[in-house]
């Protein structure tokens, strides 16, 4: 590993021996600099660390620091002076300087603040590592399509990443990419250095909500043992993403309304307002101008949510993409699983391309995780879609028979055997009905079949 490079700046040339002596000892490799002009050079070879004094010959320190925290603002300095005044401390502190020491300089605390700015700048770097990382992740490479409705959407999204808009509300059904966009958007904008945070409205019930998105005071309920910020707080600066925020009750529309009216909010059982600068990107897969009319949710709230509105297209209506999706999450699944699948059969695409796909880009990618996961062949055919005699029903249509049918009957039947084939396990269960886990759960209980037998959640 590198050592940690540590510049030291001073005109007095004992002092500068004395401090390589030790920094060198204690493992630091050490660069010298006796003026600012030459300090300003020495910057550019990216040391981790300065040591600073603050009078220079040639240019002030405190001008020297200015022009160091403008060229590279990560460089952490510790300032250095014999003229040691509140004033120059607050200035040198303002201007940027990570601490300030007096001279004589005690070599055993000086090392100690060493140890602990160049234990900062890794931390920071490995944060701006991880952070690259997961923004790499969600760029507008993710979304894949070429379609001209896609080629719209990417173009909106592009807009609405670089704009300073405040809200944003992404519309389109189940499994059509909400969530992905809503990242894309974060990582693509300037406040891609601060916090994503995400909640599915309809996943707590209206108080434990409250708090997740407002925080709550020490004593605000019986279990509010602490105080704690909620997710607002927490992304500051960020984006915080609110899935089926047509969920919302009508009591917390109310309190959101009135955050992105004000940017200002309450934390439950508090007094004092807090004021922070998030971005809230809202998604629904319902019909909130229906929504409204019905006076489930607040007109004034929809408005102020749809300032930047954005339509995700379901995957029926863009099935050129389709060969592009299953190529993608063929090779994303192929590695992950470690399988030797190359292609998809002709026969298997067309098929692929023929059915309506419900349950939209999620349930394409499930559909070839199993293909792959399941795959004993190079070439994916048609059979490892599972498109037998099940199969084609649904890629054809279901046909009604002469006589009519047990609308009800037929759905409890589907479950059963859905249950059946997953050995009671729900999640894999909802998976082959293309449901959620809420959606088979209704109807497990609708249909009593809980009583016929425990069914594992998965």
């Amino acid at each position: 590993m590198a050592r940690p490079r540590i510049l030291v700046v001073d005109d007095e040339k004992l002092i500068r021996w004395t401090l390589r002596e030790r920094l060198e000892g204690a493992g630091y490799a050490v660069t010298e600099a006796e003026t600012g002009t030459e300090a300003l050079a020495r910057s550019e070879e990216g040391p981790d660390l300065v040591l600073l004094d603050f009078k220079l010959p040639d240019i002030d320190g405190l001008e020297v620091l200015r022009r160091m925290r403008d060229r590279h603002p990560d460089t952490l300095v510790i300032l250095i002076t014999a003229l040691a005044t509140v004033e120059n401390a607050v200035e040198a502190m303002k201007r940027g300087a990570w601490h300030y020491l007096n001279k004589p300089i005690d070599v055993d605390e000086l090392l100690l603040h060493v140890g602990k700015a160049l234990e900062t700048t890794r931390l920071r770097r490995e944060v701006r590592s991880l952070r690259a990382k997961e923004s790499a992740g969600y760029s507008f490479d993710r979304i894949i399509g070429d379609s001209a409705p896609m080629r719209a959407v990417k173009e909106l999204l592009r807009k609405v990443a670089a704009s300073p808009a405040s809200t944003v509300l992404l519309i389109g059904e189940s499994g059509t990419g909400k969530d992905l966009a809503a990242k894309v958007i974060h990582f693509a904008s300037e406040r891609e250095g601060g916090v994503f945070q995400n909640i599915t409205c309809s996943a707590l019930p209206e108080t434990l909500l409250e708090s997740e998105l407002f925080g709550h005071e020490r004593g605000a309920f019986t279990d509010a043992k602490h105080q704690k910020p909620g997710l607002l707080e927490q992304a500051d600066g960020g984006t915080v993403f609110l899935d089926e925020i047509g969920e919302m009750t009508p009591m917390l529309q109310a309190k959101l309304l009135r955050f992105l009216e004000e940017k200002a909010f309450r934390r439950v059982g508090g007094t004092v307002d807090l004021h922070v600068n998030v971005r809230v990107v809202a998604a629904t897969n319902r019909n909130l101008e229906e929504a409204v009319a019905s006076g489930r949710f607040r007109e004034d709230l929809y408005y102020r949510l749809r300032v930047v509105p954005v339509v995700l297209p379901p995957l029926r209506e863009r099935m050129g993409d389709i060969p592009l999706l299953v190529n993608h999450f063929l090779e994303m699944f192929r590695v992950e699983f470690r399988k030797r699948v190359t292609s998809v059969s002709g026969e298997a695409m067309r098929a692929l391309e023929a059915y309506g796909w419900p349950g939209n880009v999620r349930e394409l990618k499930n559909a070839v995780e199993r293909a792959v996961l399941l795959a004993e062949e190079e070439r994916l055919s048609p059979g490892a879609f599972s498109f037998g005699p099940a199969g084609r029903a649904a890629l054809d249509g279901f046909r009604l028979p002469p006589a009519g049918i047990d609308l009800e009957e037929l759905e409890r039947d589907l479950v059963v055997q859905a249950l059946k084939r997953t050995g009671g396990n729900q999640t894999h269960a909802a998976r082959l009905l293309h449901l959620n886990r809420d959606q088979i759960r209704y109807r497990i209980e609708k249909f009593g079949l809980e009583r016929d037998g425990d069914q594992r959640s998965g």
